[in-house]
């Protein structure tokens, strides 16, 4: 009768090439690139429910596998960047969009941010936005309306709740840290970002978000969303 150490060499032999390509892949998904399922809609309407996104984990450094240690450094995240990190304060890996790099000034009234004395501009996208008044005096009160934010360098879409007044809109001013950045969600009004849980440290971040590798219908029984597949995040 063949021992057990045999069997266990035997069925190692037999199965090389698997193993290698396994040992591979949780190497590549640890240090590489990896995708992480995107459970609420924090980032909407840049990011939706039931997204996965591609993280590209060498965009800023080059990590330890499934650790946030850095062994090299490749460069730092930029305002308008996706990125997701390991919230030490949340307890959990968060998705959120740098608004402000270190030494930044930042503050926010009534949902308008400013960053280094220069006001965000706002433009409507579609009908339902608090600028159109024609169409927006129509909708119920804390109905969500989407508006492109644009400052500095990058402009993107965010999501607002239309005549809603929360704590979250009003903020600052304040001074980014040295080796921190100021996180928010897209969904600006549900969002807990660093407007909940402080300034997130540079070795909390372990890669950037560009694009939706695939996502899945929530409400249509987990269906998937074809035009979703690959769609670039701005």
């Amino acid at each position: 009768m063949q021992n057990k150490p045999g069997k266990l060499r035997k069925l190692l032999q037999n199965n090389r090439g698997l193993i290698v390509f396994a040992f591979l892949m949780v190497v590549f998904r640890g240090a590489i690139a990896d995708w992480n399922v995107v459970p609420t809609g924090s980032m909407n309407p840049t990011i939706i429910e039931g997204d996965r996104i591609l993280v590209n984990k060498l965009a800023y450094d080059v990590n330890l596998p499934f650790t946030t240690f850095s062994l090299l450094q490749l460069g730092n995240p930029g305002r308008g960047d996706i990125v997701v990190f390991e919230s030490g304060k949340a307890g959990k890996r968060l998705v959120k969009r740098v608004v402000a790099v270190p030494g930044d000034v930042v503050l926010m009234r009534d949902n308008h941010l400013i960053i280094n004395g220069e006001a965000a501009v706002y433009q409507p996208l579609g009908q339902r936005t608090p600028d159109n008044p024609d169409s927006a005096e129509t909708l119920p009160a804390a109905a969500p309306v989407t508006v492109t934010e644009s400052i500095l360098e990058y402009s993107h879409p965010v999501q607002l709740l239309h005549r809603h007044r929360s704590p979250l809109q009003n903020f600052g001013p304040v001074t980014v840290p040295d080796d921190h950045y100021l996180m928010m969600g897209d969904n600006r009004d549900n969002s807990a970002d660093s407007r909940v849980y402080g300034f997130v440290p540079r070795g909390e971040i372990t890669g950037q978000a560009k694009r939706v590798l695939f996502s899945l219908d929530y409400n249509r029984y987990y269906l998937p969303r074809a035009e979703r597949v690959l769609t670039p995040l701005l």
